[in-house]
């Protein structure tokens, strides 16, 4: 671990297992303890006293000499990326997330958000400035490990805060990795990593030292990291999970979406939030979607991600690989019928085929749940106003989107469409200047752009007598 500057041991390790072949040891991770989450936050705290008075060129300096850690280190932390979370280097994979970090954290350093006057009279003299937080908790998950741990990072420093974070006990040694790095080029104390279990992650949301938590993972976890912040009021930002909806209108040529759709539903073999995960089309089209995707499948190959030829890798850990094999044979039950895929490996890995499944509608588990595999529910319907009716019909609402030639009638479908982004012909297509979040139960709050650094501040008023 890295606190205050310092490489910090742990009395207790535990093994990271590579998800391509799960007799190999990558690594071992430190389990951190309440004690050095304590000295974590006091490290942070710390920095934070003389950071929060740091000029603006001090802290898109920062920021830019992370872009830098990323680029630099980008071989080395994408190869102990895919051996850790099993995507591959190559394609939608570990250098392309390493991109994303450099990216995000190039972007975020040209952020601001200015002073706004909001009375000048005679009576009174009214600015409306921004202060940091203090010190940021921030909580990753296994599937984007780096890429989310800048999401959370960047605008932290960039606002005038200091980090305390905590990675996955799936993923952990990336981030211990590049927040190693980061820690050569900032000052001691500004970014802290400690790593452990989900208890560790508990603890941090519920520490009287921590103002601001930011959170990524799943729906039933941000309910309980929201219920921890609620005792001290600490303001939270919360992505969790999404069972993201889209729609194909009727009488479309599939083939001119396949790319998209098995795109927006695979990166990362589905393992995320934002991708496709229930696929409505009409019924009259059900045969030519079916073939235009598993057509295009096909062609994608899977595999060690350590593979130069891989495109998709394994699911990442043994209790997501379960649970995958449970929606799909409970949809199988129900009368769903894969025309592709559907029958997990023999190990000793977690590779689970690309999987497309007919036969179900909304009701069945594979539907209304969120899977986070490489498994697409193709549901039919007859009317169109049916089909939004029950994209919307669930407690998520991260992403959506509408396929179609019609721009009018994609226009029209993607204002009801209830979630916080709606594409049209395509999904999952994130970007830095974009603010991202969910409504309903698939979130609280903004990540990226002016939105997403406020999210890291308070507002401070200066009313003056005239």
């Amino acid at each position: 671990m890295t606190i205050g500057g310092a490489t910090v041991a742990a009395d207790t390790y535990i093994e990271v297992l590579n998800p391509a072949n799960t007799k190999e040891v990558v690594g071992e991770a430190p389990v951190g303890t309440a004690k050095h989450l304590d000295q974590a936050v006091a490290a942070a705290s710390q920095a934070f006293d003389s950071w929060r008075h740091s000029s603006d060129d001090d802290r898109v300096s920062a920021c830019q000499a992370i872009a830098k850690v990323c680029t630099d280190n980008a071989d080395e932390l994408a190869v102990l990326l895919t051996r850790e979370q099993g995507k591959p280097l190559g394609g939608l994979g570990s250098r392309f997330e390493l991109g994303g970090c450099a990216g995000w954290a190039g972007y975020t350093a040209s952020l601001s958000i200015p002073d706004k006057v909001l009375e000048d009279s005679d009576a009174r003299h009214v600015v409306q400035t921004r202060v940091p937080l203090g010190v940021v908790g921030s909580i990753t998950p296994w599937n984007w490990p780096l890429m989310i741990a800048i999401w959370h990072i960047v605008p932290g420093i960039r606002a005038g805060n200091a980090v305390v974070i905590k990675p996955s006990p799936f993923t952990p040694l990336s981030t211990l990795r590049m927040i190693e790095l980061m820690n050569e080029v900032l000052p001691a104390g500004l970014v802290n990593v400690i790593s452990g279990g989900d208890e560790l992650g508990a603890e941090l949301t519920d520490h009287s030292g921590i103002d601001k938590i930011v959170f990524t993972g799943s729906i039933a976890t941000g309910k309980k990291v929201m219920a921890s912040a609620a005792t001290r009021i600490t303001p939270v930002t919360l992505e969790l999970g999404g069972n993201d909806a889209g729609i194909l209108l009727p009488g479309e040529d599939p083939s001119k979406f396949a790319e998209g759709l098995f795109f927006g539903s695979m990166i990362n073999s589905g393992q995320t939030c934002g991708a496709l995960k229930r696929l409505y089309v009409h019924e009259d089209d059900l045969d030519a979607t079916v073939e235009a995707l598993v057509s295009f499948s096909a062609n994608i190959p899977m595999g060690d991600g350590m593979d130069e030829n891989s495109l998709l890798g394994p699911l990442q850990n043994e209790r997501q690989f379960k649970r995958v094999i449970e929606l799909v044979e409970d949809a199988k039950a129900a009368g769903g019928l894969c025309v592709t895929g559907g029958e997990p490996s023999n190990g000793p890995n977690y590779f689970y085929p690309v999987t497309f499944v007919t036969g179900i509608s909304d009701g069945v588990r594979l539907v209304d749940e969120e899977q986070f595999g490489p498994v697409l529910p193709i549901v039919t319907y007859t009317d169109i106003d049916d089909a939004i009716d029950r994209a919307n019909g669930l407690e998520f609402g991260l992403d959506a989107s509408v396929w179609g030639s019609d721009d009018a009638e994609t226009a029209r479908i993607a204002a009801q469409l209830e979630s916080g982004t709606v594409f049209v012909n395509k999904h999952a297509d994130i970007a830095p200047n974009v603010p991202f979040g969910g409504i309903k139960c698939s979130g609280l709050g903004v990540e990226f752009a002016e939105e997403g650094l406020a999210a890291y501040t308070s507002i401070k008023i200066i009313n003056k007598a005239a």
